[in-house]
């Protein structure tokens, strides 16, 4: 996949069939949209198009919105190569590029930058200043701009249409089987193996302590989970729990720690990237040590049930 930013030149893509969109999550909904463009470009002989931004809209324009991304920038990537999208132009979002209009933003990066012949849009996508660019003002545009335009209607599942909103409120209940089918692949972060307490080595249970490499990334809601950890091209099964460690501390940083099976390695430093499986149940004090051990015992047996599976 070719990246390009705002500032490239000589972009190198014939007949494009672009899209637009922040695509935070890059959910079923969002890949509805890519096959929707490849299946275009194929037709046209052409190469497909993302175009994207970085930061998230709402991080320049709702500097009070705390809102926690589902998809990191170098994550993006990873998913729209392995969707097969053939190129990506990220913009940098700023005050000043959010000022341009509907009709600026497309002739100058859609039209004159990329050349497109056709656009693909979301049912519900809005861009330019005041957000007031749709498929009705797109479509304008291009029979001026010699460009065809496509809308995509909503992906539903269950009889509910699939939004990055709904994921999140989803991880936030730690719905994680939800978050995952709405997203079509397992919700996942990525972070480096940090020296913590190392409690966990004295119970008998060494863990990973991570420190995300995007600090903004959703974290699904506190407690124990079934969890896949990767360390370069390793895959391993182990329960990861996401919270303060109320039996021995009761601090305010949350800890994101992994307890992987049958491994005993010294990996700090290490990349690790972390798929969310199940989840097994909330995080909660113990009376004692023992008893945090049983419990760990008990959590580590349905782990192995997800890997035998």
């Amino acid at each position: 996949m070719k990246v390009y930013t705002e500032v490239s030149e000589n972009i190198d893509a014939k007949n494009a069939v672009v899209t637009v969109g922040s695509f935070d999550g890059l959910h079923r909904g969002h890949i509805k949209i890519l096959n929707e463009v490849k299946k275009t470009a194929a037709g046209k002989n052409g190469n497909s198009f993302v175009v994207t931004f970085e930061p998230h809209p709402r991080f320049v324009l709702s500097k009070d919105f705390d809102m926690k991304l589902l998809t990191s920038l170098d994550e993006k990537k990873e998913v729209l190569e392995k969707a097969g999208i053939e190129n990506l132009m990220v913009i940098n979002f700023t005050k000043e590029f959010s000022q341009l209009t509907s009709d600026e933003f497309i002739k100058r990066f859609i039209v004159e930058k990329i050349g497109a012949a056709h656009m693909v849009i979301g049912h519900d996508h809005k861009f330019g200043k005041d957000r007031l660019g749709d498929v009705n003002i797109l479509s304008q545009v291009g029979r001026l701009n010699n460009f065809d335009v496509t809308d995509v209607s909503a992906e539903s599942l269950n009889g509910e249409i699939i939004s990055s909103t709904k994921i999140r409120n989803a991880l936030a209940e730690g719905n994680i089987e939800k978050a995952n089918l709405f997203l079509g692949r397992n919700y996942s972060f990525s972070g480096k193996v940090v020296i913590g307490a190392q409690r966990g080595r004295t119970l008998g249970f060494p863990t990973a302590n991570i420190k995300l490499y995007e600090p903004r990334k959703s974290v699904p809601k506190n407690g124990v989970y079934v969890v896949k950890c990767y360390l370069k091209d390793e895959e391993h099964i182990g329960i990861m729990n996401l919270g303060y460690r109320p039996t021995f501390e009761n601090k305010h940083e949350l800890v994101l720690e992994a307890h992987l099976l049958n491994f005993d390695r010294d990996i700090y430093g290490s990349d690790m990237k972390i798929e969310f499986l199940k989840r097994l149940r909330d995080e909660k004090k113990f009376d004692s040590k023992e008893m945090l051990i049983h419990q760990i015992e008990s959590d580590k047996l349905e782990a192995q049930k997800e890997k035998i599976n």
